[in-house]
């Protein structure tokens, strides 16, 4: 049977591995992920001390892309020892709580590994088609001293994804937001418009990943559907018209704040913004 795997993070309890009967040990989570990433790509692993009506120990939750993957791997470690002395018990998830089932988007760096496990490195491209600032600042007033202490900076950004073996081709945009409590210092304005340029990107990229549905069939080889919403205008329009629809000031900036779980920690400043394209043969 085939199975539809989305950029997005993992919502269902048939992708969620309870894992209990865990012995204490500093590398815990890590030998968790060692034995279970064998099955296919991991979401999430996190281990919890056991409650102290329930004894020592600890218990862990780990999510899976793929329900298969979850039912494999559940089925292959239930009762082995793994990587400590006592038996693990692992069972699948039956219940999830209703807040759990709002679906947020996958993080930029989550989605890449997502596409380079199912896709291959060069099963996929991408590319900024343009990167605009809107955060309104005057220049003038900047330097009459009249703007506040305490602003943001914003940035635009439209990139592309293309997946060549599949014919699909894609697009997101998405604001990226940074405050900075003084825009005068030009240092710390040069380190929030990297920062915000960063956001931008990801989420751009993010964005573009969600259009796309994997469909994983028994045989392990991956299928590709394109699933644009039905609002979605970006992907039909040319290079020209989507940079010039990024650059109109009367553009609601609302509408392109993807929710998603991305985090700021997980960028690197110093690299530089993600492009990737497909090396020629």
């Amino acid at each position: 049977m085939a199975e539809v795997v989305e950029f997005r993070v993992p919502a269902g309890s048939h992708q969620t591995l309870l894992v209990w009967g865990l012995e204490p040990d500093p590398g815990l989570e890590r030998s968790l992920f060692s034995a279970f990433s064998k099955f296919g790509p991991l979401y999430s692993v996190r281990a919890h001390r056991n409650a102290a009506v329930a004894g020592p120990g600890y218990y862990a939750i780990i999510k899976f892309y793929s329900a298969g993957d979850a039912r494999r791997a559940q089925r292959a470690c239930n009762g082995q020892r793994l990587f400590q002395e006592s038996p693990l018990k692992v069972c699948v998830c039956t219940k999830q709580k209703a807040f759990q089932q709002h679906v947020l988007a996958l993080n930029s760096n989550k989605c890449q590994e997502l596409a380079n496990h199912y896709l291959g490195f060069n099963g996929w491209s991408s590319r900024i088609i343009t990167l605009q600032n809107v955060s309104g600042f005057d220049g003038e007033n900047e330097e009459l001293g009249e703007t506040l202490q305490k602003r943001s900076v914003k940035y635009l950004c439209a990139v592309e994804v293309t997946l060549p073996h599949h014919g699909v081709c894609t697009r997101g945009v998405a604001l990226g937001e940074v405050d900075i409590e003084n825009s005068r210092d030009p240092l710390k304005f040069g380190t929030a418009s990297r920062r915000a340029q960063k956001v931008s990107v990801g989420k751009a990229l993010s964005c573009a990943f969600q259009k796309i549905l994997l469909v994983v069939l028994e045989n392990g080889r991956v299928a590709v559907e394109y699933n644009p919403t039905q609002e979605e205008l970006t992907d039909s329009l040319t290079e020209e018209e989507l940079k010039g629809l990024v650059q109109v000031s009367e553009l609601s900036l609302e509408q392109f704040d993807l929710e998603e779980e991305e985090v700021l920690s997980d960028l690197s400043f110093d690299d530089e913004l993600p492009s990737r394209e497909v090396p020629s043969n």
